[in-house]
């Protein structure tokens, strides 16, 4: 069966009494006999066997990512707990799925942050950063003498002090970034997939983790690993991204012609010369990328059709790629709005296969505000359900949304007076993030009622404006900002743990600053109400370095796209 028929099948992305909504893709992984499409309301469907005509529902729930590898799948809850299967995890019964977590040995370990595939291994990354393996180390890929054990029945320590893991689903070695930014690496180099330099070319076992030298100057974005290569983005000193990669050119993935490259070094292109590398996915021999002005560029093997140009012919070096077509099938994707809307997509290369996707953003504005209903330090207002069960919710938020007026109030809680706790929670979170996908019977029964028509941005940008509302003061260079706490608490991990500690300080003033211009400190002062830039500053490089040192220290909350990505962005368009 081609991908293209299968995309078109009606029962793809079919859930039992749920809403078109509910089925927006988050993230699809890939492995040689199957495919997880993981959906925003936190379920997945798998596809299996050879033409991927056998489908079911992945019976976990608050499911936050999903990865599928050669004969092993993993699934990460966003409880931070890890559910595993496959012939590698469960000999006697490989279709079920066991909770691998669980069984690391230390239980300050056991809350999950990140998973990582190899071709059969599972790496996870802990909430206290310390990084654990299971499954296949026949390459040394999980950093220990792979003669004496050559596959694990239960998670292995490999390293603490771990930023990021980078693999691929097809690969046999691995990357990892300490918390010191350094690089290092282990398993299969028998191709110079490490990176490590001509004189350990041909060492098919790496069984220590080893520091990685000589890699080019910048910050590391990320590194994706085929089969025989890696491939790395780094963004220099000048917000310039650019792409290294090392290995063997045998099969075209190096983005080079006939050279193999035992160290990282840069792949040249003038397709991407002059633009902005805003994604790119690599699959075990071909790769994809997305630019800032819209182009799609792909190399490698293409046996397939993987790269989605028409035909099966290999690609060397760098080649645009036209779209739509009938062998790269766009998902989910209104019209192709390249240009209004490129932050939305995404791209995910498996071993034989690619995906182009579309994601409208679900941004962390919305995502705080709901973790900020959960919270309960600082509410100040109940709501009694039917059952008699209180919950509890924050006054100022409620307002800013449903309005001050006291019958809002009334109305709320007599429609939360019908319901049950589960459905009341429910109501809060779609006021709060303004989300209908969270139930969207629900969102049908209050939208109107209580005037949801505002985005959360626009919401919150009338917080802004309301100088009423504002209880906490920082002051720098004798001027004076006013914030409410709730939002400073929601948006900054630095002042979370500021409000929620024990001390006599009742102060309502904070004093520093003092390095950040007026205008970077406006800039962050806005993204912390509405997730956006304010229009009309000039972005320059200065601003970009004062942003980056203030964004550690005020441990802003980040995810995609971050504000220093678009600070990035709109400098790339100004200049």
């Amino acid at each position: 069966m081609k991908i293209e028929n299968l995309i078109e099948n009606k029962n793809l992305f079919q859930f039992e009494n749920e809403n078109e909504n509910e089925k927006q893709i988050k993230q699809i992984s890939t492995g040689s006999f199957g495919i997880i499409f993981l959906f925003e309301n936190g379920k997945a469907i798998e596809y299996s066997g050879l033409l991927f005509q056998t489908w079911k529902n992945i019976q976990i729930e608050n499911i936050q990512k999903v990865i599928i590898c050669y004969q092993n799948v993993a699934i990460l809850t966003k409880e931070g707990n890890v559910f595993a299967k496959g012939i590698d995890i469960n000999l006697d019964n490989p279709n079920e799925f066991i909770n691998i977590s669980s069984l690391i040995k230390y239980t300050n370990d056991r809350i999950i942050e990140d998973i990582v595939s190899g071709r059969n291994s599972i790496y996870l990354l802990t909430s206290n950063q310390n990084l654990y393996g299971i499954a296949d180390n026949h390459f040394a890929q999980l950093a220990f003498n792979s003669e004496a054990l050559p596959t694990t029945e239960k998670p292995i320590l490999m390293m603490k002090n771990v930023s990021k893991i980078f693999s691929g689903n097809s690969s046999n070695h691995v990357f990892l970034l300490n918390l010191n930014q350094e690089l290092f690496g282990c398993g299969n180099n028998k191709e110079g997939q490490l990176g490590l330099g001509e004189s350990r070319r041909d060492e098919a076992k790496i069984q220590k983790l080893i520091k990685i030298q000589n890699i080019p100057k910048g910050k590391i974005i990320d590194i994706q690993c085929g089969d025989s290569h890696s491939i790395m983005l780094i963004e220099d000193q000048n917000q310039k991204r650019k792409l290294y990669s090392c290995g063997f050119y045998g099969y075209n993935g190096l983005g080079k012609r006939l050279q193999n490259t035992y160290e990282f070094t840069e792949i040249k292109s003038s397709l991407f010369e002059n633009d902005y590398i805003l994604d790119f996915s690599v699959g075990d021999r071909h790769t994809l990328i997305l630019t800032f002005k819209g182009k799609l560029i792909g190399f490698g093997s293409n046996s397939s059709g993987q790269l989605g140009i028409g035909n099966t012919e290999d690609k060397s070096i760098p080649n645009q790629i036209s779209l739509p077509n009938n062998e790269l099938i766009p998902i989910q994707i209104p019209g192709l709005r390249f240009k209004e809307d490129i932050f939305n997509y995404h791209l995910y290369c498996g071993n034989s296969r690619s995906f182009l996707y579309y994601i409208p953003s679900f941004s962390n504005l919305e995502e705080d505000l709901i973790k900020l209903f959960r919270r309960k330090e600082f509410c100040d207002i109940s709501f009694k359900t039917k059952d008699g069960e209180i919950i509890e919710a924050h006054k100022l938020i409620l307002e800013t949304i449903i309005g001050q007026d006291e019958n809002q109030f009334e109305k709320l809680q007599e429609i939360i007076s019908n319901k049950s706790i589960k459905e009341s929670n429910q109501i809060f979170e779609m006021i709060y993030s303004n989300n209908p996908k969270i139930n969207p019977k629900l969102y049908s029964e209050i939208e109107i009622e209580f005037n949801l028509f505002n985005t959360i941005e626009e919401s919150m940008k009338e917080l802004f404006e309301n100088e009423n509302e504002k209880d906490f003061i920082i002051e720098r260079k004798e001027k004076q900002y006013k914030f409410p706490k709730l939002m400073l608490m929601m948006r900054s991990e630095l002042y979370l743990g500021m409000f929620l500690s024990v001390t006599d300080d009742k102060s309502n003033k904070f004093t520093d600053y003092s390095e950040l211009s007026d205008k970077s400190f406006q800039i962050f002062e806005y993204w912390i109400y509405s997730n956006q830039i304010k229009e009309g500053i000039q972005i320059t490089k200065e601003i970009i370095y004062e942003i980056e040192t203030g964004m550690d220290y005020l441990q802003l909350n980040q995810t995609y796209p971050n504000l220093l990505d678009l600070l990035i962005f709109k400098f790339n368009i100004q200049n």
